[in-house]
């Protein structure tokens, strides 16, 4: 089985950039929070959102292809079948909550993120609705498509139930404990 260390290692040794290092990193903590929250496996649900990005600074045209076939060559099948679903325009099915929680945690983890760095305060004070107001501002992060963080969070609730709101306010406190490590204090 995939050791976190090895999946850190091969995140730095194929991601040269420190900022998708840093969203990787972010997304793997809101993605343990969530798997302990939910009584599932914190350790698998952290690498999932740990490499979900690991080929695209090195291979962005063949993203996910490389870290998904890298990922199965290890037998690591739950792990390169949730990375190979991050998108739903890809077309993977979504078979499982680890799937679910993956699509539900990248897009929106980078977003809240982007509405932190704009704050003085960054994370400290920031709530769900100022994020779901800069949500409907299409010209703030631009790159962040706005239709993947809906349909993870209708997904996530589907699945297991809760708000938008608590899954925004889950995300900014697991971003807000670790601020110091993720560039956010």
């Amino acid at each position: 089985m995939l050791t976190r260390d090895e999946g850190w290692q091969l995140l730095c040794e194929w991601t040269p950039s420190a900022k998708l290092r840093i969203h990787a990193r972010a997304v793997e903590l809101v993605m343990r929070d969530l798997a302990g929250r939910l009584g599932e496996n914190v350790e698998r649900f952290g690498l999932a959102g740990l490499l979900h990005d690991a080929d695209y600074d090195t291979w962005p045209e063949e993203h996910p292809t490389r870290i998904v076939a890298w990922l199965r060559e290890r037998g690591e099948t739950d792990l390169a079948h949730a990375v190979s679903a991050h998108y739903t325009r890809w077309g993977v099915p979504y078979d499982h909550l680890l799937d679910k929680a993956l699509l539900a945690s990248d897009e929106i983890t980078g977003f809240v993120m982007a509405c932190a760095l704009v704050r003085p305060t960054r994370t400290e004070g920031l709530e769900p609705k100022s994020v779901k107001k800069k949500l409907k501002d299409k010209a703030f992060a631009a790159g962040v498509d706005r239709f993947e963080v809906a349909e993870g969070l209708r997904m996530l609730i589907e699945a297991r139930g809760g708000t938008e709101e608590e899954h925004l306010a889950r995300i900014i406190a697991v971003l807000h404990e670790h601020r110091e490590e993720l560039g956010l204090s």
